[in-house]
This record gives C-alpha cells, sequence and structure tokens, in this order.
C-alpha cells in the first residue's frame, strides 16, 4: 500500500537515548515534538541524512530545535563506545528474531531492509 500511494514514512525514536536505563534517559518532549514539526513542514523531507549503517535507516543530520547529538545514537551514547556496539548488536539480533515470525510474508526487500550485522 505504502508503494501502491506513494507516501513517506517516518521512523521517529521518542524513547530512550543515550544509553542504558540509568544511564540514558528519555527523548526530551520538546525534541520529538520538533522533529514532527520538521516532517510536517517539509523540512525534513529536504534534509541531509547519514547513513546509520546496521538498521539500514538514514538518520538527518539536522533538525532545527534539536542537538545533532540527540539525532544519532552513538553521539548520544554515554557511556564506553564498545558498550554502544554491543547494545546495537544486542538490539539488532532482537528485531532479527522477532522478525522470524513474518519473514515467509515479506518479499526480498523488506527481509534485506532490516538490521544486518
Amino acid at each position: 500500500k505504502m508503494q501502491d500511494h506513494s507516501v513517506n514514512v517516518w521512523l521517529v525514536n521518542t524513547g530512550w537515548n543515550g544509553g542504558a536505563y540509568g544511564v540514558g534517559k528519555r527523548i526530551a518532549l520538546k525534541y520529538s515534538r520538533a522533529i514532527i514539526d520538521a516532517i510536517h513542514s517539509g523540512e525534513l523531507e529536504k534534509a541531509e541524512y547519514a547513513p546509520y549503517g546496521v538498521f539500514n535507516l538514514q538518520i538527518p543530520t539536522a533538525v532545527s530545535g534539536v542537538p545533532a547529538k540527540v539525532l544519532d545514537p552513538a553521539q548520544a551514547w554515554e557511556g564506553p563506545a564498545d558498550d554502544f556496539v554491543a547494545t546495537r548488536s544486542k538490539l539488532a539480533n532482537l528485531f532479527q528474531a522477532n522478525f522470524k515470525e513474518y519473514a515467509d510474508r515479506a518479499t526480498p526487500e523488506i527481509i534485506a531492509a532490516g538490521p544486518q550485522l
């Protein structure tokens, strides 16, 4: 349906940022609102993006009213880089394991768009 209707889809992290529970914190509501405002205004459609490897995503390099650090999980991480890599890999593995239930109904393009370790 997305292809049939040429819709844009945005994945917005409104949850945890900066580290595991006790280290990181929830993304400030004002930043979430600024990101949603940037989607509605068309700002994000015109923005520059950087690849976010493992998850096959593109993240904006700038959004009005949002610190760049908030946009990039690696920059936001409050701890050793090795811990970030381990946590990112763990999350990617969880996504892959969860998706196995749906893989038989997915196209090769959808499967290829998932996390790649």
